[in-house]
């Protein structure tokens, strides 16, 4: 087609003025009515759908005119067995200045007015010590800067409450408004340094909310912390609140209070004490804990070095972080000993007259000798417990054979206590090699915990029933007034009774036997008998073990009184600069002889009695996990096996038991019997039913014999179980 029929064509379709205007108008108007369909389509889509690209104009509307304030929950308050605190909530405050003229309620204004910053920079001067020039600039330049308001660091932070009430009815008296204060909850520590490692501290998290950093602040922060509450309000165009208008408000539920088994004013001495020999020997660590014998409560425990939870005075130094009585393992040396002559003892096997020669004995292709290395020439074997003699120890672990091992097991070596503060070692068997097994028997090849320790500590002074350390006395929920009251807990029974009483009647020897006694006369109670044990552990690092006049742990393990114990106490004393004859004794003595004092304040309630808990679903959890959670909540749980994870437990998810009742909970490692001694027949029936094995009873009453050993491996053999 060519051009000009082209042009001839378009002229052709070309309409006259009046038609392109009409026909202009027509697009005009269908475009119209086709634009209000849309926008109206999309109004009633809004509308009936609340949204607008995800975004819901109902929340909007409540942030633009409804507003929502926490109401903090107040952390529980730790204290000590008598209600003395030990860490508590306080509260502090930080000023502010609102200088936005917006900030009004209805005519009155309530913002700081430019007219009365000389008066309000003279409160702050009067009040909090400022100078009255810095403040009163800070509220000028604010003015300038058009900010909507200002804060006064770092005078204006940290302020109490009553310096707070002053300020305000300062203000009130000069009749001026415009200063505020912000809130702050911070956790106070009045004692100090005072089982720092063991109480720990909380600080704010990133929400300024408390949080347990370490210890037993970190442990039970689920039952410390509590619950927020909130309050929701109007706002006005200001965004200020609107005077009763609160729409909603849900009330905050208060942290738990943790009463410990600790005694303020043992611990407190304690402190001073490891103060005054820190200073006299300068060690590289030392640690210190009492307990009561007869229950498994901690009344005092700290370490060297520590720090104020306060003021945070000595957490530089990262090893100052490790909670030393649960965290580290060490060879605990000749304290050892003692375990060693109560197995030989409960097995028959030890004449307390029997001699022998000191000096050195030969085990495989080693040779072990005495400290003295044989100096005393010709020992009795209850001299050997005395002397401290390696070479005795050493002939009992011979004869005891294949029962060695097993007895360390008893006595809760190589197991966690799970005491459930973090990072509790679980501690290590000496390896079934001949010298290992020899070297454990005076305490090296072996590596052990403080609480470990304290743990088979207590069979010997409680007649050969081992009990839980335990460190909590109860636990008061404020909004119910439910208690949790922790009581001891029998967890073995490795020795008898008699052999128990022989065991220390002979450690008696250590103070009292001039010619024979490692610590003859270093430790005394007036009117009081003792049983003690000193050690002194090589230290094992890099492979080798140190050398040089003072790198070893020294310690001492006493029960007073011998005859029936009421407490007993562990120091251990690492790496001194000097170790003076008789230094522990500068701590023990004047500790034990105020204990002796001390009178524990039962607090058993006859509602304790009758409380029920809820069991939980511990299947699938790790063990430490399980048994930590379980003990809050007031059951006693048993682990057996030597899994990481549970898969079985005795009572079922949701079950309602009594307080301190047994939980038995099954883990996925090796099915040992663990000893149950002083079960209940309900209890041992329970195990059996986690374990598949038959059992059979003798008698009625509590067990008092059974035919497996304890943490013996089991798989489809018949219990026997005497019951009286």
């Amino acid at each position: 087609m060519s051009f000009k029929r082209i042009k001839r064509k378009i002229r052709k379709k070309n309409l006259t003025p009046m038609n392109n205007r009409k026909k202009v108008g027509i697009i005009l108007f269908a475009t119209s009515i086709g634009l209000f369909f849309l926008f109206a389509g999309r109004m009633i889509f809004v509308v009936a759908g609340g949204h607008v690209a995800g975004t819901s104009l109902e929340e909007k509307t409540k942030e633009l005119y409804q507003g929502e304030q926490v109401i903090p929950a107040k952390r529980g308050t730790i204290y000590d067995r008598n209600g003395v605190a030990i860490a508590e909530d306080a509260t502090s405050y930080s000023i502010y200045a609102v200088l936005s003229e917006r900030y009004t309620s209805g005519d009155e204004k309530l913002f700081a007015q430019e007219k009365d910053f000389e008066k309000l920079a003279e409160i702050m001067h009067e009040q909090l010590g400022a100078k009255k020039s810095s403040a009163l600039k800070k509220l000028k330049d604010g003015k300038e800067d058009n900010l909507y308001q200002v804060e006064f660091n770092p005078w204006g932070k940290n302020i109490s409450e009553e310096t707070k009430q002053k300020i305000e009815k300062a203000m009130e008296e000069a009749g001026v408004k415009g200063l505020y204060f912000e809130d702050h909850t911070k956790r106070m520590y009045p004692n100090g340094a005072f089982a720092s490692h063991f109480i720990g501290y909380a600080s704010p998290d990133k929400n300024e909310k408390l949080s347990g950093v370490t210890g037993l602040e970190a442990a039970y922060d689920d039952v410390l912390k509590g619950k927020d509450g909130k309050i929701v309000y109007q706002k006005d165009n200001n965004q200020n609140p609107l005077p009763g208008t609160v729409a909603e408000q849900v009330a905050s539920e208060d942290g738990e209070d943790i009463y410990t088994t600790l005694d303020a004013g043992l611990q407190s001495y304690l402190e001073t004490l490891l103060d005054q020999v820190a200073e006299e020997t300068k060690p590289t660590e030392m640690t210190a804990t009492l307990m009561q014998a007869k229950t498994g409560e901690f009344l005092a425990m700290s370490q060297r070095p520590t720090y104020n939870p306060e003021t945070k005075e000595g957490l530089n130094d990262d090893s100052v972080w490790r909670n030393i009585l649960v965290e580290d393992t060490y060879e605990p040396g000749s304290t050892m000993k003692i375990f060693t002559t109560a197995a030989a003892v409960n097995e028959g096997i030890f004449n307390e007259n029997e001699s022998f020669t000191s000096g050195k004995i030969n085990v495989a292709d080693a040779t072990i000798n005495d400290h003295d290395l044989g100096a005393k020439g010709v020992l009795t074997m209850r001299q050997a417990l005395s002397w401290s003699s390696n070479v005795g120890m050493v002939m009992l672990e011979e004869r005891l054979g294949d029962k060695w091992p097993e007895y360390l097991k008893q006595f809760g070596f190589g197991q966690s206590t799970y005491s459930g503060l973090p990072g509790e070692s679980s501690g290590t068997l000496p390896t079934s090699n001949i010298v290992d097994q020899a070297m454990s028997a005076y305490g090296q090849s072996i590596g052990v915990t403080n609480f470990q320790m304290m743990r088979g500590y207590t069979a010997i002074a409680n007649d050969g029933k081992m009990l839980q350390p335990h460190y909590i006395k109860k636990m008061v929920n404020p909004n119910t007034d439910k208690e949790i009251v922790t009581k001891p807990e029998v967890v073995g029974e490795p020795v008898t009774a008699e052999t128990a009483e022989k065991v220390r009647e002979y450690m008696r020897d250590v103070v009292e036997s001039q010619n024979y006694g490692s610590a003859y006369d270093q430790y005394s109670v007036p009117g009081y008998n003792i049983s003690a044990k000193t050690g002194t552990a090589q230290i094992f690092e890099d492979g080798a073990y140190l050398s040089g006049a003072t790198n070893y742990i020294y310690s001492i393990a006493l029960m007073l009184p011998s005859e029936d114990p009421e407490f007993i106490l562990y120091l251990t004393l690492k790496q001194p600069e000097s170790y003076p004859e008789g230094v522990l004794g500068k701590i023990a003595n004047p500790l034990l002889n105020r204990a002796m004092e001390f009178q524990a304040q039962e607090t058993d309630t006859e509602d304790s009695e009758d409380q029920q808990v809820t069991v939980e679903d511990y299947r699938n959890l790790d063990t430490e996990t399980a048994v930590s959670d379980a003990n809050k909540r007031g059951v006693n749980a048993v682990v057996v096996g030597t899994g990481s994870e549970v898969v079985k437990q005795s009572s079922t998810p949701g079950e309602k038991v009594m307080t301190n009742e047994r939980l038995i909970l099954l883990t996925d490692g090796t099915k040992e019997l663990p000893d149950v001694r002083g079960w209940s027949k309900a209890d041992i029936l329970k195990l059996s039913n986690l374990l598949d094995i038959e059992v059979e009873f003798t008698g009625e009453g509590y067990c008092t014999k059974q035919s497996i050993e304890p943490y013996t491996e089991i798989s489809n053999q018949k219990l026997k179980i005497t019951l009286s």
